[in-house]
């Protein structure tokens, strides 16, 4: 009976679960007042985007889905509003986490059992470990309306994040934009992962038929934001590829606005158009570390000179750029795109990227996929706690909060909203909180705050609480240690509120976390660490073993280098200064007066740490210490030294170094890459040998043989002066190939090196020359013009080029002696000096027999006349004063010539 029955009850139980998933999918379909109906969703971090549309009372669909991770717990979550409190009140709306990226996804979601539409004012993306509201669209008006207007359920909330179409034009950088055809307009969406100093440029460029496009012309909109966070959208015009110039003569090129065109170009119609910018800000933002302007503005706009028209159903040239932002100041009360030559792949790092692209708008669809995910998501300000520094607690308005949703308060720490804290292990932190009564601080493991307890959310506390508050009058003081138990990542938050605080980033060891870039240099005995910040940078040494001071150089040796000198002195006080070295005794170490700032140093362990900051171009003139550039673009060379004592006092042998390094590291400031200067004296005396032989032995013999040996028989003459005319060439090109290729490359910045170029020119006319040459003439017929003007080029920059080549050997020695201060400079110099005057005498010595020759053999053939060989030489010395006389020389002959003569026929 019982093996009966259990069939039985199974088959009532499935056919219960039946009729309940019947009902189930019939209350869906009945329940269809918002079927149809589209939203966009708000974004608020995480680089969401996607339209929501209903698909019935149980289910909605999130087309082109863009989302960067949350944590395990973010859901899509219903809720009654978008504030902290009713966020916190809500609760998961449907079972996927949202945990992961999405991608330009098209997905159904389900909603929880038991709910439905009417119980969803807000439909948010929402992580409740973190309290972060991802964003949101909401659907209490639809409910409202749906009832007396069902039209209302079709129709589509827009947000300003979104666009019809979308175009990438660089991994870092897209376009978006909505097409306004019918009111002659174009919405247009900048996002760039990049820094918030930062602009994004993107326009139309001139674009002439058949022609390469350039940038001059173009018709931009740059967009950023100000140091207040605040969005700004422009119209600019290219004149020059150059930052924006106001010359004294009142014209304007560059990079620049619109409206300064016509307030200085002497222009009665650039003066109509000068409060013409036909831009229109929309929206902008700073999320996840990216950047996002939307604006709009005319297709064809009423500015004809500065505005280019756009044809929204062709494809036309676009120009897009993103660079630093130089912002106002008394002289420019305008924001400024910096310019830098670049490529689309420049790194961000001062350097403009800029390209073109062709872009038509009628084109429809997204070819952008996923979201922007920027390396540093973090755009609050910074700060390292210092031992002994305390770190002033405060409240204010909240603007620009990381985590929304937030109150309208938070705290700020050094006056600056919400900052990363970042603190060391075993270094104490110590806070002066000067918030108020009613926020007490402290740190925590929960990222909300708010007393975690309260919420039956576990925490650990880690300093602070309820005593830890205080007012600017009487402000209260907490001291934490962070221990090697602490985690990496902890909060600093108000005891009674939520999310009024931000992070703390827990880290090992001191500088390698406070700069960007470090290296060690030479003997792996010193550490250098830099950060480029603007116009300045920040720089920090280490010893890593003990000494009394440490000194770090610009240059490739210690003389004729900018050197930074750290100690601490018998009081415990340490010291950096600045010095310019011309010379290896102590009189030679002149103090300079260069503008450092942020000046610590301090013994560890006995080895010395020092730090500072200095302008990257010195702002003054006149002063040795005003030539000392640090350019980011090229390799900045580094020495070190260490010593037993320093002083400030004047110096002597008792501060002479007792260590230092063997060679320079050039260190590539943008890249944070180093590598170990080479010695290339042995390259250079390599390639000053080659070029000694070439333009002190081998062309200026040429240069005798054609003018001293034409008097010997047969053309010896002329083979000498061609062989080693051509072998000098070989030499100095071997010498040249073998220059470039151990250093890497041409580099004309040395005086040497555009001379040698000169001569370079010059001697590689020759051959060339000699190809060309016309031929001689016959019967003793004067040259003809193209022949004389031939000679000429041909004597004239074969002799320039040997007076050219010989200035590049003393300049040669002249930059080596500069670049190594070689002591054996004076000497190869003297050397040389004595070799040319040697080849001065030699030469004197054949012009006097040459002339004493040329005598002889005139007076020989006076009364004298053969006929002889008629044809002219081939190589009349056009500078010789006895033309006519070496021209009689070469035509006579020892010897009398026979003449046949032959009877004339008819």
């Amino acid at each position: 009976m019982a093996a009966v029955m259990a069939p039985a009850a199974l088959l009532a139980i499935l056919c219960l679960a039946g009729a309940a998933a019947a009902a189930a999918a019939a209350q869906c379909a009945t329940n269809t007042s918002l079927t149809g109906y589209q939203a966009d969703l708000r974004m608020s971090q995480h680089q969401l985007r996607g339209r929501v549309e209903v698909v019935d009372g149980c289910s909605f669909r999130v087309a082109a889905l863009d989302l960067l991770p949350g944590s395990a717990s973010a859901r899509w979550w219903r809720a009654d509003g978008t504030d902290l409190d009713a966020l916190s009140r809500g609760e998961p709306a449907a079972e996927e986490p949202l945990d992961r990226t999405f991608r330009s996804e098209s997905l159904v979601f389900r909603l929880l059992p038991g709910l439905s539409w009417p119980l969803v004012p807000v439909l948010a993306a929402y992580d409740p470990l973190t309290s972060s509201l991802f964003g949101f669209v909401r659907l209490s008006d639809s409910n409202a309306s749906s009832s007396s207007d069902s039209s209302s359920s079709t129709s589509v909330s827009a947000a300003p994040t979104m666009f019809d179409s979308c175009a990438e034009l660089s991994p870092r950088f897209r376009v978006r934009w909505t097409l306004h055809e019918a009111n002659n307009s174009v919405d247009i969406g900048l996002e760039a992962a990049v820094g918030s100093e930062y602009y994004m440029a993107f326009g139309w460029a001139a674009d002439p038929a058949g022609e390469k496009p350039t940038v001059i012309g173009a018709d931009l909109v740059v967009a950023g934001f100000t140091e207040d966070g605040l969005p700004f959208a422009d119209d600019y015009f290219v004149t020059k590829y150059s930052e924006c110039l106001l010359r004294e003569d009142g014209s304007v090129e560059g990079v620049c606005p619109d409206t300064i065109y016509g307030g200085h170009n002497n222009d009665s119609t650039s003066a109509k158009l000068s409060n013409f910018n036909d831009t229109r800000l929309v929206y902008g933002h700073r999320r996840d570390g990216v950047s996002f302007v939307r604006f709009s503005r005319p297709l064809v706009p009423g500015d004809n000179k500065y505005d280019v028209a756009v044809n929204a159903s062709r494809n036309m040239t676009v120009v897009w750029a993103i660079g630093l932002l130089r912002p106002p100041d008394s002289l420019r009360p305008y924001y400024l795109p910096l310019m830098s030559r670049g490529g689309a792949g420049a790194s961000s790092a001062g350097t403009t990227a800029f390209a073109f692209a062709k872009l038509n708008l009628s084109d429809s669809g997204c070819r952008c996929v996923g979201p922007l995910d920027a390396e540093d998501k973090e755009d609050q300000a910074r700060i390292t706690a210092e031992r002994k520094t305390p770190l002033v607690v405060t409240v204010g308005p909240a603007l620009h909060y990381p985590n929304p949703p937030n109150p309208d308060k938070v705290l700020y720490i050094n006056k600056k909203e919400a900052p990363l804290l970042k603190v060391e292990r075993g270094v104490p932190v110590t806070f002066s909180i000067e918030a108020g009564h009613d926020v007490p601080l402290y740190i925590t493991s929960d990222p909300v705050g708010g007393n975690a307890t309260s919420r039956n959310t576990p925490e650990v506390i880690y300093a602070g609480g309820p005593k830890a508050e205080g007012v600017p009058a009487t402000p209260t003081e907490l001291v934490w240690l962070p221990d090697r138990n602490t985690p990496d990542l902890v909060y600093y938050q108000s005891l009674y509120d939520q999310k009024m605080g931000w992070k703390i980033q827990v880290v090992d060891g001191g500088l390698s976390d406070m700069y960007n870039n470090s290296v060690l240099l030479d003997d792996q005995q010193v550490t250098f660490f830099w950060t480029l910040t603007g116009d300045s940078i920040n720089i920090a040494a280490r010893g890593e073993k003990k000494s009394g001071y440490l000194a770090i150089g610009f240059g490739s040796a210690m003389v004729n280098s900018y050197a930074y000198v750290g100690w601490v002195d018998g009081n415990g006080k340490g010291h950096v200064k600045s010095y310019w070295i011309d010379g290896k005794d102590g009189m030679s170490v002149h103090e300079t007066h260069e503008n450092i700032t942020h000046k610590r140093c301090r013994s560890e362990n006995g080895a010395v740490v020092f730090e500072f900051t200095r302008p990257l171009a010195p702002s003054c003139s006149g002063r040795v210490e005003c030539k000392n550039i640090i350019d980011p673009t090229t390799p900045l060379k580094v020495i070190w030294a260490m010593g037993a004592q320093w002083s400030s006092a004047p110096l002597s042998l008792k501060n002479m170094h007792s260590d230092t390094s063997n060679r320079p590291i050039r260190i590539l400031l943008l890249s944070g890459l180093a590598e170990a200067v080479e010695d290339l004296r042995p390259v250079l005396a390599v390639h000053g040998f080659m070029m000694f032989v070439a333009w002190a032995i081998l062309l200026p013999g040429g240069i005798m043989a054609v003018r001293y040996l034409k008097h010997l028989k047969g053309d010896l003459w002329f083979q000498a002066h061609t062989y080693l005319q051509y072998s000098g060439i070989a030499v100095m090109l071997l010498g040249v190939l073998f220059a470039v290729a151990e250093l890497r490359g041409f580099s004309f910045k040395s005086r040497h090196a555009r001379i040698g170029a000169v001569a370079f020119s010059f001697a590689f006319v020759q051959p060339i020359n000699a190809y060309l040459r016309p031929h001689k003439t016959e019967n003793g017929e004067s040259s003809p013009a193209n022949r004389v003007v031939w000679e000429y080029l041909h004597i004239i920059t074969g002799r320039s080029a040997a007076i050219v080549g010989i200035v590049a050997l003393f300049t040669g020695l002249q930059h080596l002696g500069h670049r190594y201060g070689s002591k054996n400079i004076k000497g190869l110099t003297c050397w040389l000096i004595l070799w040319f005057l040697s080849v001065a005498l030699v030469t004197a010595y054949f012009e006097y027999m040459a002339i004493k020759r040329r005598r002889g053999s005139a007076d020989g053939l006076s009364g004298k006349w053969v006929l002889g060989n008629t044809e002219e030489d081939d190589t009349v010395d056009l500078l010789q004063s006895e033309r006519v006389v070496s021209k009689m020389e070469s035509n006579s002959s020892p010897e009398p010539m026979e003449v046949q003569l032959q009877p004339l026929k008819g």
